[in-house]
């Protein structure tokens, strides 16, 4: 299999090129959509398409009823970030790289000319980095049919050395609280006619420290964004917006963590007597590994890098919306492949680089997972 992929590499190399010089923010991604699209329909996919969103989901293989789907799954969309003191859309965090991967697995398959037993279903999902592109795609119903799914990420050499992998990212689960108090202005020497908003906001960063959880899960609750008044020093502002920065290792602990957040947010609002209204306005859940779809990525991962080469499931405080499918889709055996690649300085970091020829190790890892699958599962 490694001869075939290496055979490929110029090919990969030049599709990796092409999406990280066209990179779209989230929600925008339509010309990625329409390059994949039609990419997909040369290797003689079944492709759809949506109206409505961006995003592209193929199929290939036997769609006899009954028979096995494992999909495979990249995110589409870049960030929105200052690079070199402009502001564009960027690829700092790896999805030109995801997208290669899983177009590599197909042109692996193809080129060993493999006749899968079932179905190959190739998800190019939007915004997740907005973090509602993976639900968008659950309520299309996109993975209703799916049996396994699996997914790679990119993983900064703080977390594992390149050449390595994991058979499962642990991520965290991460919310965002948007809040908006209103309220009349008053005059700067006569605070007792209003209600002054930073001292509203004050209190409620002042009651989020005093927040305890189980001290054995990491968790965090910090206002990321406040602001309030104008030019003039002299009113003193009865109107603020703010963000709320919410993460937890488990999806238990950010029950918690929101329940105990909503309530300072009440409370506040009571003993000032303003109009505090919220909104919750991201959600993404912690990650719920499939042990059987774990398994069979770590032996694909030995099997390709060799046993030394296996890192344990790597806990993350990063969020991933690929666990909305699980969460809204329990049925689905699904993990996360982390792909050591020297990135460095970090994930999201405006400058972000990695070593290219790790893009061979995970297509050769997503394609052996997906041949196992299909060999231990060839009818439902």
């Amino acid at each position: 299999m490694r001869t075939t992929i290496e055979q490929l590499q110029p090919t990969i190399f030049s599709l990796y090129e092409y999406l990280h010089q066209h990179p779209e923010i989230s929600w925008q991604e339509v010309q990625t959509t329409a390059y994949v699209a039609e990419l997909l329909e040369k290797y003689n996919c079944r492709v759809t398409t949506f109206e409505d969103v961006p995003g592209v989901v193929a199929e290939w293989g036997n769609d006899t009823p009954g028979s096995l789907t494992v999909g495979v799954r990249a995110d589409m969309d870049a960030l929105w970030q200052e690079v070199n003191g402009v502001f564009q859309a960027n690829h700092s965090c790896g999805h030109d790289a995801h997208m290669t991967m899983v177009l590599g697995v197909l042109m692996a398959l193809q080129a060993q000319n493999i006749e899968l037993p079932g179905r190959l279903k190739l998800i190019f999902q939007p915004a997740e980095e907005s973090g509602n592109g993976a639900l968008t795609m659950v309520n299309k119903k996109v993975v209703d049919d799916v049996d396994f799914l699996y997914g790679v990420h990119l993983r900064p050499i703080q977390e594992i050395p390149n050449g390595t992998a994991a058979s499962a990212i642990l991520h965290g689960a991460a919310g965002t609280i948007s809040g908006q108090i209103k309220g009349d202005d008053a005059h700067g020497a006569r605070p007792h006619l209003g209600v002054n908003a930073i001292e509203v906001v004050s209190t409620i960063v002042e009651q989020l420290k005093g927040i305890h959880l189980d001290p054995l899960v990491p968790y965090s609750v910090k206002m990321t964004q406040m602001s309030a008044g104008g030019k003039n020093s002299n009113i003193i502002p009865g109107s603020a917006q703010f963000l709320l920065d919410l993460r937890a290792q488990t999806n238990e602990i950010m029950h918690a963590l929101f329940a105990k957040v909503e309530h300072i947010l009440k409370q506040v609002s009571q003993l000032y007597g303003v109009n505090l209204t919220y909104d919750i306005t991201e959600r993404v859940y912690a990650a719920e590994v499939n042990e059987e779809a774990r398994l069979i990525m770590a032996e694909a991962i030995t099997n390709t890098l060799g046993a030394d080469k296996l890192e344990p499931p790597i806990p993350t405080p990063g969020a991933e919306d690929f666990h909305y499918y699980t969460k809204e889709r329990p049925q689905l055996r699904a993990t996360m492949l982390g792909l050591g690649c020297d990135l460095a300085p970090g994930l999201h970091h405006p400058q972000m680089t990695f070593e290219k020829s790790a893009l061979l190790d995970g297509i050769e890892i997503l394609t052996r997972a997906v041949l196992t699958t299909f060999e231990r599962h060839s009818t439902r």
